[in-house]
C-alpha cells in the first residue's frame, strides 16, 4: 500500500508517521507538501500531527485551506482512506470530513501523556484488528483536543456506530475519571459516515516500537493493512 503524508508548515509528527509506516510496516511512502496538487497515486493519506501554521485562529483553520486539501477533500468524497492525528484531527473537523469540532482542554492545559483507550468498534478499516475489550495506551500531547459535537451528531455516531475510540482507565473502564480532556461521551476518534476517513486526538504512531517500550498501537496499522489487502 502506498500511503501519503501532508506536511503543513508547523507539522512535527511526520518523520513519526513515516518511519512507522516505512521503516516498521515496510509500506511505500511519499511526502506530499501542503501546496501540493498532486496526491502522487497514494492509496492513503495521512494528516500528522503538530501545529500546523502555529495553530493561530483556530488548530487547523488555516491548514484546512492548504491547496493539498482540495484534493484530499476529493479524494475522501471518491471513498479513498484518510486519516487525521491530533492536529489532523482537527483539520479533517475543520474541512467538514468528519463531524464535530475540537475545543480547547477543559482545565485549559496542553496535555503531554500516556492515555488509554479502547476501540468502540471494530467496524472500522483502523480497528478491525483490535480487541474491543482490551485499553490500549497510547499517548497524547495537545492542548485543543476536548471533542464537542451537538446532541443530535452525538447520537447519530452513536447509531449508525462511527466512534472509534474512547478515553478509558487501564482497565478499559469509560468514566469521568479517565475523560483527559473534558471530550463528550470520552470520544478520542470518530469516522465518517461512508467509513474511510478516520480522525483520532492520541498519537498511535508513538506507540508502535518495542524499543520504546510501547507497542500498543501497532494494531492500528496491522488492521489497516490486513482490512485492506
Amino acid at each position: 500500500m502506498k500511503f501519503g503524508v501532508v506536511v503543513f508548515p508547523g507539522s512535527n509528527c511526520d518523520e513519526d508517521i513515516i518511519y512507522t509506516l516505512k521503516d516498521i510496516m515496510g509500506q511505500e511512502v511519499v511526502r506530499l507538501w501542503h501546496k501540493d496538487h498532486d496526491l502522487q497515486g497514494a492509496d492513503f493519506i495521512v494528516l500528522p500531527g503538530g501545529f500546523s501554521f502555529g495553530d493561530y485562529l483556530r488548530s487547523g483553520a488555516i491548514a484546512r485551506f492548504s491547496p493539498i486539501m482540495q484534493e484530499v477533500s476529493n479524494f475522501a468524497n471518491k471513498g479513498g482512506y484518510v486519516l487525521g492525528i491530533c492536529n489532523g484531527f482537527q483539520i479533517l473537523t475543520e474541512a467538514g470530513l468528519v463531524p464535530g469540532a475540537l475545543l480547547a482542554n477543559t482545565k485549559q492545559k496542553f496535555i503531554c501523556s500516556n492515555t488509554f483507550i479502547k476501540a468502540e468498534t471494530n467496524n472500522s478499516l483502523i480497528t478491525s484488528q483490535i480487541d474491543s475489550s482490551k485499553a490500549l495506551k497510547i499517548p497524547i500531547a495537545h492542548g485543543e483536543g476536548n471533542y464537542f459535537a451537538e446532541a443530535d451528531t452525538i447520537k447519530e455516531l452513536k447509531d449508525n456506530d462511527q466512534i472509534l475510540f474512547r478515553y478509558c482507565d487501564a482497565a478499559g473502564n469509560v468514566n469521568d475519571d479517565c475523560n483527559v480532556n473534558g471530550s463528550l461521551y470520552n470520544i478520542a476518534g470518530v469516522t465518517n459516515k461512508n467509513r474511510n476517513v478516520f480522525g483520532m486526538m492520541p498519537h498511535p504512531e508513538r506507540a508502535a516500537n518495542s524499543l520504546l517500550g510501547n507497542d500498543d498501537g501497532l494494531v492500528l496499522f496491522e488492521s489497516i493493512l490486513s482490512t485492506a489487502y
